[in-house]
């Protein structure tokens, strides 16, 4: 069904799984913290659309020591979901990845995780220069398959060349290196506050086509302060991590 990983560093994060998957050929959607939290947010709502079930969680000494929580219940900061219908795995955090905790959580996924999904569609952000290009989608792929997949979703390739930083590009790198299907999404969005906008543009006019299900967008229209609100802390715990790291004048043009 999967792609076994090679890699063999050692990591800190591990996979504690909970539940077996069933389905086979399985698309994992990647929805952690990142320009304009358009993966999270996207995801949050495929997830809940989609009626995923928790399928593990992922541990790390290098993940913040937080309690993240919902409806009055702690739970796991960085999770796994999955389902048969469509067979959709998606990984969510409810906690910026620091820079120490990238390349083992990328390290886990492809070790612990990757043999479990057939390929994957991450989510990278970044910085609309006007009102009109926020919701723009350009694609990256690794395989000559992922690209046809792409041009035939009506998503246009990324022109030109380019460096996808963060654990987004951590992962895409890892995939690419040890021969798992992977694409990117670039998407344009507001560089500055959470962006609901861009992230229905994005499920509608790509990961829908794309991974082939329907998802219902409206309250993310609906709810866009609402939600703007939710995602306010982690953008700016995302901030700090960003200004704390020295910017390299090597990847002014970079995506994460």
């Amino acid at each position: 069904m999967g792609w076994c990983s090679v890699v063999s560093h050692d990591s800190s994060a591990r996979f504690e799984k909970t539940t077996e998957v069933t389905a086979d050929s399985l698309t994992l959607i990647e929805g952690l913290p990142g320009l304009g939290l358009v993966a999270s947010i996207a995801v949050d709502q495929i997830t809940k659309q989609l009626g995923l079930e928790q399928h593990g969680s992922i541990v790390s000494d290098d993940f913040p020591s937080v309690a993240a929580f919902e409806e009055g219940r702690v739970r796991d900061a960085v999770r796994v979901y999955a389902g048969d219908d469509p067979a959709v795995m998606t990984l969510q955090s409810d906690v910026p990845i620091p820079p120490t905790a990238v390349d083992s959580l990328s390290r886990c996924v492809l070790n612990d995780v990757a043999d479990e999904f057939e390929r994957a569609v991450f989510l990278a952000g970044a910085p609309a220069e006007s009102q009109e290009e926020i919701g723009e989608v350009a694609g990256v792929a690794t395989t000559d398959q992922l690209e046809t997949s792409l041009t035939d979703a009506g998503i246009t390739l990324a022109d030109g060349s380019g460096v996808i930083g963060g654990v987004t590009g951590a992962l895409l790198d890892d995939c690419y290196r040890n021969d798992v299907p992977a694409a990117v999404l670039i998407v344009r969005s507001n560089p500055y506050i959470p962006d609901p906008g861009a992230a229905r543009a994005v499920i509608e006019d790509a990961l829908e086509p794309l991974v082939d299900f329907d998802i219902d967008t409206q309250e993310l229209l609906e709810q866009a302060e609402e939600i703007q609100q939710q995602k306010q802390q982690i953008a700016e715990q995302l901030q700090q991590y960003q200004q704390q790291q020295e910017p390299d004048p090597r990847t002014a043009g970079m995506y994460q």
